[in-house]
C-alpha cells in the first residue's frame, strides 16, 4: 500500500528479511539524516540550533531521519520536560509542512513510545531498516548493534529492549524511574572511567564498530550503503565486504555542534552546522 504526501510514495516489500521502504524522491530535493543530539536542559544552546534547523533546512527537505538519541535520556512518554515539547511541537509544524519526519530508538531514548510519536508528528522505524533512497538501498541503523566487541553493553541492551522488561519498568512511578535511570547512568559513566584509565587503545576498539560486524551487515542485508550513529565519529568509509566496494556513513553527535547528512541523487554530504 502507497502512501502519497505531495513529494514521495512509500511501498512496504515482504521480501525483505526487515521493513523496506520503497521511496520515489524528487530528484531536486534533498534526505536529511542526523543522530546523537542529546538534546537536554542542561543544554540549551543545542536545543535551539536544532528547532533553528527545523524551522530553516528542514523545511524544504524531502524527509528527514533522527537515527536514535534525539534526547539525553528517555524515561517514558509521561515525563515532564519543556524541551521534549518544544521539540514535538517544531517537529509537528514539519510535518504539517509536508516533510515526513522518520525516528529510530537509540540507546538512551529506546523508550520514547507511540504518545510522543504521535505529538510530534514522527513515524517509527525499525532498527535495523533498509530504505531505497534515491534507487540506492540504503540499511540505517542506530549503530550500537554494530558494537559487538562490547559484550557488557550488549547484554544490557538485549535485557532494556524486551518488551516485559519495558512494560514493567514504564509502570513504575516517575520517581522510581528517574532514580534508576540516574543509577544505571552514573555506571555507565564510572564503567566507561575505568576502561579509559586502563588500556586507553582497547577502549576506542570496544566502543567503536566491530569491522567484522559492518561487513556481515552488508551481507546480510544485501546492501552496499549503511548510515547510522551512536559512536560519535563523523565520517564517511569506503571498504570491501566480500568483494563488493561499500560505504558506511557514520553521523555526527551534537555535543559541540550540529551535524547533518545531505543525501540527494548526485550523492551524499556530511557536514557540521
Amino acid at each position: 500500500m502507497g502512501i502519497e504526501n505531495g513529494k514521495s510514495r512509500r511501498l512496504f516489500h515482504s521480501r525483505f528479511p526487515i521493513p523496506h521502504f520503497q521511496l520515489y524522491y524528487n530528484a531536486e530535493m534533498t534526505t536529511l539524516f542526523i543522530s546523537d543530539l542529546h538534546l537536554d536542559p542542561a543544554r540549551p544552546a543545542i536545543t535551539e540550533l536544532f528547532l533553528e534547523f527545523l524551522r530553516g533546512e528542514a523545511r524544504v527537505a524531502e524527509a528527514l531521519y533522527i537515527l536514535g538519541d534525539l534526547f539525553e535520556a528517555w524515561i517514558g512518554d509521561d515525563t515532564p520536560s519543556e524541551t521534549a515539547d518544544a521539540v514535538a511541537l517544531e517537529l509537528r509544524a514539519l510535518r504539517d509542512a509536508g516533510v515526513p519526519v522518520f525516528f529510530m530508538h537509540g540507546n538512551r531514548d529506546f523508550l520514547l513510545g507511540a504518545d510522543y510519536a504521535r505529538r510530534a508528528g514522527m513515524r517509527l522505524l525499525p532498527d535495523p531498516c533498509v530504505i531505497d533512497l534515491y534507487a540506492e538501498p540504503t540499511l540505517l541503523l542506530h549503530g550500537d548493534l554494530l558494537c559487538t566487541d562490547d559484550t557488557a553493553y550488549q547484554a544490557f541492551r538485549a535485557q532494556t529492549r524486551d518488551p516485559a522488561f519495558q512494560q514493567q519498568f514504564l509502570a513504575q512511578p516517575l520517581a522510581a524511574r528517574i532514580a534508576y535511570a540516574q543509577q544505571a547512568r552514573a555506571a555507565s559513566q564510572a564503567r566507561q572511567a575505568e576502561m579509559k584509565q586502563g588500556d586507553r587503545a582497547q577502549f576506542e576498539t570496544v566502543t567503536d564498530v566491530a569491522p567484522d560486524e559492518v561487513v556481515a551487515s552488508f551481507a546480510r542485508y544485501g546492501v552496499a550503503r549503511m548510515i547510522h550513529g551512536h559512536t560519535h565519529r563523523p565520517a564517511v568509509h569506503t571498504l570491501d565486504a566480500n568483494g563488493r566496494s561499500c560505504t558506511r556513513i557514520v553521523l555526527g553527535d551534537w555535543y559541540e555542534q550540529g551535524s547533518v547528512l545531505r543525501v540527494d541523487a548526485q550523492g551524499c554530504q556530511l557536514q557540521q552546522l
